[in-house]
């Protein structure tokens, strides 16, 4: 009977004019269309799903966002107005439209309904659980739309700035397009000096709070500066080029791996010195150490084979399989993250049988995954989104969107806290990520693009 009634009161509803009112505020110039579709001027189309009880308030303005803490010039996901109305967000995943999967819904969504003249967009996907919405509309209705969401947090205990953890910090900075390290302050943008290098670097890493091991393009040298006295303490020879650099601070052990040899090096961080040569298959790339410092894993960039090394079991080799068009890997609860860049997929894969768990859509352009606890995060750098995924289900519980109007590249997690720094090559910004709320707390500006950061304690230097 609800359903009947709320079918009866929007067959032919037209946008209210106090949701007008609301969303123009930010997007002059929207689309409202005469069967209920609302089309904002770079083409983000809504879906107005109309309560089976109006509110009546003072002024119109959000009550419940996905993702949380935004707001609607932000465009989410998802907007539950204090009136009722749900406005749902067209998505499109690889060709593919759909609206957000909610396991969970909202009362409001799940007694309101489409207006029952809106011509839907052209191979749009409803999802199973939202079938309720449809009424008499020809939709299509499927389980996996490829973004669901299970774990649905309206509110969280927001961070303010300054952020504590913050204070006093020093950015060691790479930015990829020159051969100086800069050297900001946490609480400014400007550098405040930079540190001279002979070749542009590739790759830094910190050590202890002390140090800085520095690789570079077209040099078989890894330095090693002392931040106390900003030198290089130590000249660190190769054969070929040194490359990526993982740090295990357990066993206080620096992996460094050379595409052009086929090798990673095992670098003792006691005595900055090399002590094993690994040889291995391919040329390394997209290096990680996991699974509490008992295996690497790597790309090989030739081939797009992911290889596994078993560092407690007399350093064993394992090919587990070959993926198209790698950004990166990461392992968890003994499975194999690999997504790909161009095709915004993920492939998961258990790492005992080799089999193939589970393939889901991603954010569009994948370029960074981090593993905190069961959460993978994902960095999509076309819509400066994270997606985190719960690993032990392998669904998307939240989607966290950066609103940095630029290409983010890469993730960095600041030491002894709960952290991340998702930074930019191309551009200065950087936004921070407090896994532990699952919250963006900080975007600030840098003058400096970032390839690479290090985050430490501010050190007294010697004078």
């Amino acid at each position: 009977m609800m359903c009947l009634f709320v079918a009866g009161s929007v067959w032919s509803a037209e946008v209210p004019q106090e949701v007008k009112d609301f969303i123009s505020k930010d997007f002059a110039g929207t689309d409202f269309r005469f069967d209920g579709a609302i089309i904002l001027p770079d083409n983000t189309m809504y879906l107005l799903v109309f309560p089976s009880k109006i509110q009546t308030v003072e002024q119109v303005k959000e009550k419940n966002v996905y993702p949380v803490g935004q707001v609607m010039k932000n465009k989410p996901d998802m907007v539950i107005l204090n009136n009722g109305y749900t406005l749902l967000k067209v998505i499109n995943i690889n060709g593919k439209k759909t609206v957000l999967n909610i396991a969970n819904l909202p009362d409001e969504i799940q007694s309101g309904l489409l207006s029952q003249d809106l011509l839907l967009p052209k191979g749009l996907v409803i999802p199973t659980s939202m079938k309720g919405i449809i009424g008499d509309l020809d939709a299509d209705v499927a389980d996996d739309t490829g973004l669901r969401i299970d774990n649905l947090r309206f509110s969280t205990a927001k961070r303010t700035t300054p952020i504590v953890e913050l204070e006093n910090k020093t950015f060691y900075i790479a930015p990829g397009v020159s051969r100086n390290i800069q050297v900001v302050s946490s609480n400014s943008k400007a550098p405040a000096y930079a540190l001279e290098q002979n070749a542009v670097i590739n790759d830094i890493k910190g050590w202890d709070g002390k140090f800085l091991l520095v690789t570079y393009f077209d040099s078989h040298v890894m330095n090693v500066i002392s931040l106390m006295d900003e030198k290089i303490i130590k000249d660190v020879s190769f054969d070929e080029i040194p490359e990526q650099i993982v740090i295990d601070k357990e066993n206080k052990i620096a992996y460094i791996s050379s595409g052009s040899s086929s090798s990673i090096y095992v670098f003792d961080l006691q005595t900055m010195t090399k002590k094993r040569q690994l040889k291995i298959n391919g040329k390394c790339d997209k290096l990680i150490l996991a699974d509490n410092g008992k295996k690497i894993f790597y790309v090989d960039r030739n081939k797009n084979d992911i290889w596994a090394i078993e560092l407690d079991n007399h350093y064993k080799l394992n090919n587990l399989g070959t993926f198209p068009n790698i950004s990166d890997i990461a392992y968890l609860n003994g499975k194999v993250y690999a997504v790909s860049r161009t095709r915004s997929r993920m492939a998961i894969v258990d790492y005992n049988t080799l089999e193939l768990v589970k393939e889901l859509y991603t954010c569009e352009k994948p370029v960074r995954l981090y593993s905190h606890g069961d959460d993978l995060y994902i960095l999509g750098a076309n819509d400066n989104i994270v997606e985190i995924i719960d690993t032990k289900d392998d669904l998307v519980t939240d989607k966290l969107y950066l609103d940095t109007e630029s290409f983010a590249t890469n993730i960095t997690p600041i030491d002894n806290t709960e952290l991340i720094m998702v930074t930019n090559a191309k551009a200065g910004m950087y936004s921070v990520i407090d896994t532990a709320t699952k919250d963006i707390i900080k975007t600030s500006p840098l003058d400096v693009p970032v390839r690479a950061i290090v985050v430490t304690d501010k050190v007294k230097t010697i004078k």
